[in-house]
């Protein structure tokens, strides 16, 4: 649960916010998600917290909810070529970028994401899924959507236990990398893919 978000000190002036996150910056295999979530001005859910905070099953109610709920949302998908070609770090930033850039909001806060390029005030705030309403409802949005899609690739892809470690370099993936080799869905970019 969030003290007092930081979004309220924008309510509070009746401007409305744009909240946005990541999930997936870390895996070597799948796309990446970014979210946004506006949601009305005063707008309160004790349940919302940083995603890594809650269950997966928590999680998907909340998706549920939070889409319910926001005056706007938009979730992005970045696929592995596009993160191979720009790096992720600018992969996320440029998603962050079109996302704050079509959205109708006063102000936008990032998790921690410089947003050169956007025409509107933002603020990139550390760890602001702890802190911002909005960014933790993207972080949910952003995470099962992730989630969701890595469990289909691991319907069509049984041998590499991607529903299990999400594409996450676990000792078990890298010795299923290793032995059924590369697919389409591997970042080529990432250390481990790269020794393959």
């Amino acid at each position: 649960m969030l003290d007092r978000p930081l979004d309220n000190d924008y309510w509070d002036q009746n401007q409305s916010v744009l909240g946005m996150d990541e999930a997936g910056r870390g895996p070597i295999a799948g796309p990446l998600m970014v979210a946004g979530v506006i949601f009305p001005k005063g707008y309160q859910n004790a349940l919302i917290d940083d995603s890594k905070k809650l269950s997966e099953k928590k999680r998907e109610e909340l998706f549920k909810t939070i889409i319910q709920d926001a005056l706007y949302y938009q979730i992005l998908v970045v696929d592995e070529k596009t993160i191979d070609r720009k790096n992720i770090y600018r992969a996320t930033q440029e998603a962050m970028m079109e996302i704050a850039n079509k959205a109708q909001c006063d102000f936008v806060l990032s998790d921690a994401m410089p947003l050169p390029d956007i025409d509107k005030p933002y603020q990139a705030i550390v760890k602001g899924d702890q802190k911002s309403l909005s960014i933790a409802a993207a972080s949910i949005l952003a995470k099962v959507t992730r989630d969701r899609w890595m469990k289909k690739l691991d319907e069509m892809y049984p041998q590499y236990g991607l529903a299990k470690h999400k594409g996450y370099p676990t000792k078990a993936h890298i010795e299923a990398l290793n032995k059924y080799g590369l697919q389409d869905f591997y970042r080529r970019s990432y250390g481990p893919v790269k020794k393959t």
